[in-house]
């Protein structure tokens, strides 16, 4: 971030991972990186987006200045979309360093809990998680449009084989999925490699026929799209649901912002994929000015000459599966977050890479994704078919993100009210647009993501007031810890040898699990340490930031560890830390006292008997305690007891 960025965003730092000040060398790296991880999904929309704009019922004509007025439509798009919405405004608010809708979700949370704005915090997590739910149907759609185009283009080589293309596809996204849990730690250098040739290829496929009919760069002015409005009417504002299309995979550009840092992704937009993906749009167009219909069931493909075709199927394939990759990879970076910001429940998460730490497999997720996106793919046999519901998953996403940003400027940048206003006005001008346009496919299978996207909402909503309920039971039920200490320094107890650490939700209190030992066994051990793992809402904190260490006297110790949303606590790693600092506890002999509470649920007052029943589901099937602190299992007292919801 530049000198003049800090001064217009007060409060947001700078990712330290993503200097923007790196060598050349290293943002040379950046860039390529950038490539094969940020740009894959909009990088691979020009197999389908375009031509969905000509096809179906709501179709442009390919008259010459409908064929010109689409072409300024789709500029335009990207354009205001993406080279200004995103890289230019909305990459000024992040969450140290980090992009997208949960990161944006935890600092306005954050800063309206500290102002008290309730009404206007609760509005801002409700549209969080449900574009966060998007994103899901973001990603279970994203692997099935991609590598079904890609694959179609079977049917202009050896029309004979057509039969083959939905099989050949699902088998492709079959084994891309079962490949997930080798991790992407050995292929993801080659990601970048593989998206540069990719770029470089349709524009080499692209720029013969703009030489040939040149007329097409008339579509750069506006007039050819304000006009084509004037023509068409409705007809006309309706093409801009596949239009649409042209930008999906922006928001990646915004989630991945903290792994590259704004300075790369800026740049490799501008300089690499906005221009070769302009120039195979605007070929797109030249082609169909020239052959009209004989072109119009893959222009794609038939830019590129005979001899040609088979090679540009092969690195189409490639291309999509690596797009794929980078968008089931967000899901579950995406899950990581959400889980601890508390809105999804524990989930078994591997680690696939011993030297980066944001390459991670969560099998329940990535099946999930597997089994809808081969589903679409089996069920809808047709990338066309699938595009009017991929359509509302990307504007679902844009809209959500306009409406955080509106919150950041104006509580986060010191932007003010009326200035963030005027640029929400201009974004909504545009994303409701879309949105509209896109309302007419919703019959067509558009109701798709916006269905998945208020399960996931449903979910996460469910389990976040689920767990803040039985917190404040325990918390009513629960003797402050303080008067604990107290009462065990003022009456005599029977001690015992070593440690003991007992793990609680609820910092200041004490754990159900010490109350029950004590109640139970009447001794204590000599040294009683009550351990909180406190998520922050903030990315990362610090190693000399993490611990607050509290000596409460007659062996007690309060032990608050800040945990930031993308890192994993290891419980066992700060005990060793806590003795290094004083503490008397050997961290190779100390027990571990966890709760494990039996949720009944119940008709009194809350939330719906059905959501609790669900919470009761998610609570019952939450990966345990021990292997996500990564409690030595030999060394794990586990006391139970029953709440009632």
């Amino acid at each position: 971030m530049t000198e003049t960025e800090r001064s217009e965003a007060p409060g947001i730092a700078a990712p330290a991972h993503a200097p923007e000040s790196a060598s050349t060398k290293q943002t040379w790296l950046l860039i390529l990186g950038a490539l094969g991880v940020v740009f894959g999904d909009i990088g691979t929309s020009p197999l389908y987006a375009l031509r969905e704009c000509f096809h179906g019922e709501f179709a442009a004509s390919l008259s010459r200045g409908d064929i010109l007025g689409v072409l300024s439509l789709v500029f335009w798009s990207l354009t205001l979309v993406v080279s200004i919405k995103y890289l230019l405004v909305v990459f000024r608010a992040d969450n140290h360093g980090e992009g997208g809708i949960l990161a944006l979700l935890a600092l306005n949370k954050r800063w309206l809990e500290g102002q008290g704005h309730r009404g206007l915090r609760t509005t801002a997590l409700l549209l969080g998680l449900f574009g966060a739910g998007l994103l899901y149907g973001d990603g279970v759609i994203t692997p099935a449009i991609s590598v079904l185009s890609a694959v179609e283009g079977l049917k202009d080589f050896a029309p004979g084989l057509s039969d083959a293309v939905v099989p050949l596809t699902a088998a492709i996204l079959i084994g891309l999925f079962l490949l997930q849990k080798q991790g992407t730690a050995g292929v993801g250098a080659i990601f970048g490699p593989v998206l540069g040739v990719w770029f470089v290829t349709i524009a080499a496929i692209g720029l013969p026929w703009i030489i040939a009919r040149p007329e097409v760069l008339f579509a750069l002015n506006p007039v050819y799209a304000a006009s084509f409005f004037f023509r068409n009417g409705l007809h006309g504002f309706l093409v801009l649901g596949a239009v649409v299309l042209a930008v999906t995979g922006v928001e990646a550009l915004y989630a991945d912002m903290g792994h590259f840092g704004k300075g790369p992704i800026r740049l490799t937009w501008y300089v690499v994929v906005g221009p070769c993906l302009l120039i195979n749009y605007f070929g797109q167009g030249a082609l169909l000015l020239e052959k009209g219909k004989a072109v119009l069931q893959h222009p794609f493909y038939s830019l590129a000459p005979g001899w040609f075709l088979v090679p540009l199927i092969l690195i189409s394939t490639i291309a999509t599966v690596i797009a794929s990759q980078a968008l089931i990879s967000g899901a579950f970076s995406l899950t990581q977050q959400a889980i601890q910001l508390g809105y999804l429940p524990r989930m078994n998460i591997v680690h696939t890479s011993s030297v980066k730490q944001g390459q991670i497999y969560i099998p329940t997720v990535n099946w999930i994704l597997m089994i809808l996106s081969v589903g679409l793919v089996l069920s809808y046999k047709d990338s066309s078919k699938l595009a009017g519901m991929y359509g509302m998953a990307v504007i679902g996403t844009m809209i959500t993100t306009s409406l955080h940003f509106f919150i950041t400027s104006w509580t986060n940048l010191g932007w003010g009210l009326k200035r963030s206003l005027l640029v929400l006005a201009a974004f909504l001008a545009v994303d409701l647009a879309f949105f509209t346009a896109n309302l007419v496919k919703v019959e067509h299978g558009a109701w798709l993501p916006i269905v998945l996207a208020l399960g996931v909402f449903l979910v996460m909503q469910t389990w976040n007031e689920g767990i803040h309920t039985l917190l404040s039971k325990l918390r009513a039920n629960s003797l402050p810890l303080t008067k604990f200490a107290e009462e065990a320094r003022t009456y005599p107890v029977q001690r015992v040898r070593g440690a003991a650490i007992f793990l609680t939700a609820n910092a200041g209190i004490t754990p159900s699990a010490l109350a029950h030992h004590f109640k139970h066994n009447q001794v204590l051990h000599q040294t009683i340490v009550v351990l909180s793992v406190i998520n922050e809402s903030v990315p990362k904190i610090a190693e000399e930031q993490a611990l607050d260490i509290r000596d409460m006297g007659a062996g007690f110790y309060q032990v608050l560890v800040h945990n930031g949303y993308m890192q994993h606590p290891d419980i066992p790693d700060v005990i060793r830390r806590i003795g290094v600092q004083g503490v008397p506890i050997d961290s190779a002999r100390c027990s571990y006292f966890v709760g494990r509470e039996t949720v009944i649920p119940s008709s009194r007052p809350g939330m719906a008997l059905w959501r609790k029943r669900l919470f009761l589901f998610l609570f019952t099937n939450a990966r345990p305690i021990t292997p996500s602190f990564k409690l030595p299992p030999n060394r794990v007292i586990e006391i139970g007891a029953e709440i009632e919801l």
